[in-house]
C-alpha cells in the first residue's frame, strides 16, 4: 500500500511539472532568418477570462507592438495570428518548456525558434517614436514645395501616400486627386474632360508651416493644389443616382474603438487565401466608406450609421467580378471559402451594405487644364 501512494505522489508531481513545462506564459524571443535576421519578441500573458493573449515585437523593425488577434495553446502546440499583417505562427513547445520549435509565415513561410527569456536575458524593446507635433487644428495650410510630372507608363502601381510630412501620389489621375479629396466617387464626377480620368501623374508636395496636417487639412491642401495647377473650377448640384447605404445591422457591431492617437487613419489590403483582407486602422466610418466607393465598388457609398469616432477592424472578403473594376481575380476555391463584400460586411462588422437609388452631391465640373511643366 506505501508502495502504491508513492507511486500515486511521483505519477502527479510527473503530470504537474509536464503541465508547467507546456505553459507559455512570459517572454519568449528567437531570429526569423528573412533577407534580413530580424530579433523577434513574443509576450505572453492570460486576459481576466483566462484566455491567453500574445504580443509580437520585431526588434530590428521599430519594435511597435502587434497584439495578435487569436492565440491558444492546444497540447504542445502554440499558434497565434496577426491578421493587420497577414502573418501567423505555429509551434511545438519542447518537453522542457524552455523552447517552441514553429513557422512563421507572412507569404512565405519561414522557421522561427522562440527560446523562454527572463527580464534579464530578454532584448530590449526600443522606446516608441513620441507622436507628431500637430499642426495648429485651426491652420489652413498649403503644399510649399510640389512638384507634379507625367507618370512613366513602364512604371507599375497606383496611390496616394503621406509619409510624415511629405505627400506623393503614383500613377494618378486628376480624378483620382478629386476623388480623394473631396471624396466622391467618378459617378459624382460629372461634365469633365476625357483626360481628367486617363492621363496619369507623379506628384510630390510637402506643406508649409510647422507640424503633422491632419487628414480634413492634407484633403484641403490636395484641394488648393488642383485648383491651382491644373485652374480646376466647379460647382456643386444634386442629382439621383444608383448608390450603395451603409447602415448598422440588427446584429452588435463588431468593430472596436481606436486606441490610437495618430492624426491619420491606415486602410489597407492584403491578399488572403481565397481573397482579401481588408485592414483598417484609426478610421472613421466615412473613411472606411471613402475607400468602398474609390476602390472597391462601381457607385458611390453613403454613410448613414450615424457613428462618431475613430475604429479598428479587419474584413476579410471575396471580391467578384463588379469589384475592383474586373482587376481582382479570385484564386481557386478553398475548403473553406471566404464570404463575399456584402456577406462580410454584416457577419464581420455588423453593418449592413444595400443598394439605393438616393439624390447624392455632384460635382459639376466648369473648367480645368493639364498642369504646366514644372
Amino acid at each position: 500500500m506505501k508502495k502504491l501512494l508513492l507511486w500515486l505522489v511521483a505519477l502527479v508531481s510527473f503530470s504537474a511539472g509536464a503541465l508547467q513545462a507546456q505553459d507559455v506564459v512570459g517572454t519568449w524571443q528567437g531570429t526569423l532568418q528573412a533577407e534580413k535576421d530580424l530579433r523577434i519578441v513574443v509576450k505572453v500573458s492570460k486576459t481576466d477570462a483566462g484566455a491567453l493573449k500574445t504580443v509580437n515585437y520585431s526588434i530590428d523593425q521599430g519594435g511597435q507592438p502587434m497584439n495578435a488577434n487569436t492565440s491558444s495553446l492546444q497540447g504542445s502546440t502554440f499558434k497565434f495570428t496577426i491578421t493587420g499583417i497577414g502573418g501567423s505562427y505555429e509551434g511545438k513547445v519542447s518537453a522542457d518548456g524552455k523552447t517552441i520549435t514553429g513557422t512563421w509565415t507572412q507569404g512565405k513561410p519561414l522557421p522561427l525558434v522562440l527560446t523562454r527569456v527572463t527580464p534579464e536575458t530578454a532584448w530590449a524593446i526600443p522606446e516608441p517614436p513620441p507622436p507628431p507635433k500637430m499642426m495648429a487644428a485651426d491652420a489652413s495650410p498649403t503644399f510649399d514645395v510640389a512638384t507634379i510630372k507625367p507618370s512613366d507608363p513602364e512604371k507599375q502601381g497606383h496611390g496616394i501616400r503621406v509619409n510624415g510630412r511629405n505627400f506623393s501620389t503614383l500613377n494618378t489621375t486628376l480624378a483620382d486627386l478629386i476623388e480623394f479629396s473631396y471624396g466622391v466617387h467618378m459617378r459624382q464626377i460629372v461634365g469633365a474632360p476625357e483626360w481628367v480620368d486617363k492621363d496619369k501623374y507623379d506628384i510630390a508636395a510637402v506643406p508649409d508651416g510647422e507640424g503633422m496636417p491632419n487628414d480634413k487639412q492634407w484633403k484641403g491642401m490636395i484641394q488648393k493644389l488642383i485648383a491651382d495647377r491644373f485652374k480646376l473650377k466647379f460647382h456643386h448640384d444634386k442629382k439621383e443616382l444608383a448608390a450603395y447605404a451603409l447602415t448598422v445591422g440588427k446584429t452588435p457591431l463588431k468593430i472596436t474603438k481606436s486606441e490610437s492617437n495618430g492624426p491619420l487613419p491606415g486602410l489597407f489590403f492584403h491578399p488572403v487565401t481565397g481573397g482579401l483582407m481588408l485592414t483598417t486602422r484609426n478610421a472613421k466610418i466615412e473613411d472606411f466608406t471613402g475607400l468602398l466607393q474609390a476602390i472597391v465598388l462601381d457607385r458611390p457609398v453613403v454613410d448613414q450609421t450615424g457613428i462618431e469616432g475613430r475604429y479598428d477592424f479587419d474584413l476579410s472578403f471575396t471580391p467578384d467580378d463588379s469589384q475592383f473594376n474586373g482587376r481582382f481575380h479570385t484564386a481557386a476555391a478553398t475548403e473553406n471559402p471566404l464570404p463575399g463584400l456584402f456577406t462580410a460586411i454584416q457577419e464581420q462588422l455588423g453593418f449592413k451594405l444595400d443598394p439605393v437609388k438616393t439624390a447624392v452631391d455632384v460635382l459639376m465640373i466648369d473648367h480645368a487644364e493639364k498642369p504646366t511643366d514644372n
